[in-house]
């Protein structure tokens, strides 16, 4: 608990851009959050700006459909963008440029050109930037990749990493208009494995030079109708310390099947680390490997707490823009290997970060 001297700061006024399935998500996460106030909520769909409104009555906040309203009015602070993802690099810049602290829903772009134009206004604002790469707050991940940066596992040589599921997302769902359509989403690999991929990056403390990889519709062939998106892709990337990953996302591993879900395995001189069961096998030993760090109970809230935290302290975020960035034209990169069918190099992204 934290005790004031005098009294408790002012909560922070704060704007929601897209109040759809994570907006919602983080609209209440906030909510519960102690000194955040919601003081406007924006989307275009009558009835999402009506269930988000309903969430913070407490507030009663001021609605709009037009996102540039919102950030015209001065008492708000902070703003949320969880918008498709095509739309974050316009609002998040104009939210900069109107001297809000932003918390960008991942992918933080889409196109190296737009992420470069986000990297240079971000760098000029004077104002919180945190990407929505909330696997950077969870303790047991950190703690376990803390004990590989000190060399637990030796000298780091490989990864092999996937995001399994069982099902493709909901085709119907309130997603559809924009999921499968790969122009606004960027495809699943930036859309969703941004997080794995962005994982992968902390753990080997680097960033690729180069990518390979073949994928595709596979299975959902133009399921739903128009489909632009993939279902299954595999990816090797090389990374400039020298260090080798794999990485394979599909949306059809069967339930029950052994092997599925998300998985990070890093390969050392001395053994290997399961970082999502923070476990560490040293190689040549039958012993039963050492936990590394204890599970912790769910902490949701982490990762926006952090964010308000630098907000009112002008402490770091747990992933700034050089980190959101990085992550998203990680997943670019292999994207584009696989859409161009070659070799792509980090340099081809025409951004360096």
């Amino acid at each position: 608990m934290v005790l004031y001297a005098q009294s408790p700061p002012d909560p922070v006024a704060t704007g929601f851009i897209g109040t759809g399935n994570r907006g919602s998500y983080l609209l209440k996460t906030a909510f519960e959050l102690p000194g955040v106030r919601v003081a406007a909520v924006c989307d275009l769909k009558p009835e999402r700006l009506d269930r988000a409104a309903s969430l913070a009555a407490r507030d009663r906040p001021a609605t709009f459909t037009d996102y540039r309203r919102l950030l015209e009015r001065r008492e708000i602070q902070a703003v949320f963008i969880a918008s498709p993802c095509d739309l974050h690099v316009e609002m998040a810049i104009a939210a900069l440029e109107a001297g809000k602290h932003v918390y960008c829903e991942k992918p933080v772009g889409i196109t190296p050109e737009s992420i470069g134009a986000l990297l240079r206004a971000a760098r000029k604002a004077k104002t919180v930037f945190c990407a929505g790469q909330q696997m950077r707050s969870d303790s047991r991940l950190r703690d376990t990749i803390a004990k590989v940066e000190q060399g637990i596992a030796g000298r780091i040589v490989m990864v092999k990493a996937q995001r399994h599921a069982g099902r493709d997302l909901d085709h119907d769902g309130p997603s559809a208009d924009w999921f499968f359509n790969a122009a606004r989403s960027g495809d699943v690999i930036v859309e969703m494995a941004v997080h794995n991929l962005d994982v992968c990056n902390w753990v080997i403390g680097s960033r690729p030079e180069r990518a390979a990889g073949f994928g595709g519709a596979l299975l959902w062939k133009d399921d739903p109708p128009g489909r632009t998106n993939m279902d299954g892709y595999t990816l090797s990337y090389d990374y400039a310390n020298g260090v080798k990953m794999s990485f394979t996302q599909v949306f059809f591993h069967p339930d029950g099947m052994p092997g599925g879900g998300q998985s990070f395995y890093v390969y050392g001189t001395d053994g290997a680390v399961d970082l999502m069961n923070s476990t560490f096998y040293r190689r040549g030993k039958r012993e039963p490997p050492p936990v590394l760090a204890e599970p912790r109970p769910q902490q949701h809230q982490a990762h926006l707490a952090a964010f308000f935290e630098a907000v009112r302290t002008g402490s770091k975020p747990p992933a700034g823009i050089d980190i959101g960035a990085t992550g998203a034209l990680t997943a670019i990169l292999g994207r584009e290997a696989i859409y161009r069918q070659r070799v792509m190099s980090w340099r081809d992204l025409g951004v360096e970060v």
